[in-house]
C-alpha cells in the first residue's frame, strides 16, 4: 500500500505590517525627564561635587583655601563633634516616634472615621505650612514659657518631675531644655507623618475588615493582623520623611534650646556663616548625610517594604 502525499498547506495570512516607532517618538520619554534631569544636575550634583572639593581643603578665608585631599578633616571632625551627633540623631529620633505616636491615630480617623469631614481635617493638618517655619517655631517660646499655663499644668501633675529625672528638663523650666527642642521638632515635623499614613491607610479596602470581623476578630486583632500591617508603606514613608529633615534641623535647636541643646545642624550653620571654617563644615555636612544613608538603609531593609526597597 503506497503513501499518500499530504496535501500542501496553504500560506498563513500574512499579519498587519509592524511600523517601527519613529526615532522622534522614542526621544520623547527622554525629551521629558530632561528638564528634571538639568535640574538635579545643576542643583544637587554639581553643589555636592563642589562641598565635596571643599571638604579636602586646607587654608584660610584670608589667604584662600587650596585643594590638598586632607581627608583627616573628617576624622577630626567627627570626633571632635561625636556629642553632636548623638545628640541629633536622638532629639530626630525621639521627635520621630512621638510622630508615629501622635499621627497614626489621627491618620486612622481621617481615613475611616471622619466621612463628610475628611478634606477639613486635611486642611487643618496643612494649614501650618501656610506659616512661617521661623514664625511657628517662635510661638513655641510663648508656648513654653516660664510661668505659663502649659508648664504650670505640668509641674501640677509632676510631668516635670519625670522628664528631670530624666534629664529632659531642669527643674521648673522647659524652654532652653532637650525638651523643648524635641517638643519643636515633633510639631514642625507632624504634617510630614500624617500625609503619607493617611495616604497608605485610605488605600485599604474596608471589606477586609469586615471580613476579619466575620471570622470573630476582635477590633485589636484586626488592627494588628490587617491594618497595620498593609499600612506598613505609609510608616516606612512617614518616618523616612520626619527623620531625615529633623536630624539636620538647627532652627529648633538654636530657638528652643541652649548651648548644652545644641545638633549638628547648629555645628554645621556656625562652621559655615560664623568660624567661616569651611572644609569642617563641608565634611560634617558629608558625615551626616552618610550616618543618616546608612541608617535609612538598614531600616528600610529590615522592615522589609518592598514598594522602598
Amino acid at each position: 500500500m503506497t503513501a499518500t502525499a499530504a496535501p500542501p498547506q496553504a500560506p498563513a495570512p500574512a499579519g498587519p505590517p509592524v511600523h517601527k516607532p519613529s526615532t522622534r517618538k522614542r526621544l520623547v520619554p527622554y525629551w521629558l525627564l530632561l528638564p528634571g534631569i538639568l535640574w538635579l544636575l545643576v542643583f544637587f550634583v554639581l553643589p555636592m561635587v563642589y562641598q565635596a572639593s571643599t571638604s579636602v581643603q586646607t587654608g584660610s578665608l584670608e589667604e584662600g583655601f587650596e585643594v590638598t585631599w586632607h581627608f583627616r578633616t573628617y576624622w577630626d571632625a567627627f570626633t571632635e563633634y561625636l556629642p553632636q551627633f548623638l545628640r541629633s540623631l536622638l532629639y530626630a529620633g525621639t521627635a520621630t516616634a512621638l510622630c508615629l505616636l501622635l499621627g497614626y491615630p489621627l491618620a486612622y480617623l481621617i481615613a475611616f472615621k471622619a466621612g463628610r469631614w475628611r478634606n477639613l481635617l486635611l486642611v487643618l493638618v496643612i494649614a501650618p505650612f501656610f506659616t512661617s517655619f521661623l514664625i511657628r517655631t517662635l510661638a513655641w517660646k510663648t508656648i513654653l514659657a516660664d510661668g505659663g499655663p502649659v508648664v504650670g499644668a505640668l509641674n501640677a501633675v509632676g510631668f516635670l518631675d519625670v522628664t528631670s529625672w530624666l534629664g529632659m528638663t531642669e527643674g521648673d523650666r522647659v524652654l532652653a531644655t532637650p525638651l523643648a527642642v524635641v517638643c519643636g521638632l515633633t510639631y514642625n515635623f507632624l504634617p510630614f507623618m500624617i500625609l503619607p499614613l493617611y495616604s497608605s491607610l485610605e488605600r485599604i479596602d474596608t471589606r477586609l475588615h469586615e471580613a476579619a470581623g466575620d471570622l470573630y476578630a476582635r477590633p485589636a486583632t484586626v488592627f494588628r493582623k490587617v491594618t497595620f500591617p498593609l499600612s506598613m508603606p505609609g510608616v516606612v514613608s512617614g518616618t523616612l520623611l520626619t527623620f531625615i529633615p529633623a536630624s539636620g534641623d538647627y532652627v529648633n535647636a538654636e530657638l528652643l534650646g541652649s548651648t548644652d541643646t545644641r545638633m549638628i545642624g547648629n555645628v554645621i550653620q556656625s562652621q559655615y556663616l560664623r568660624i567661616l571654617d569651611y572644609p569642617t563644615a563641608a565634611a560634617l555636612s558629608f558625615i551626616l548625610m552618610a550616618i543618616v544613608l546608612i541608617m535609612v538603609t538598614i531600616y528600610i531593609r529590615r522592615a522589609g517594604t518592598e514598594d522602598l526597597v
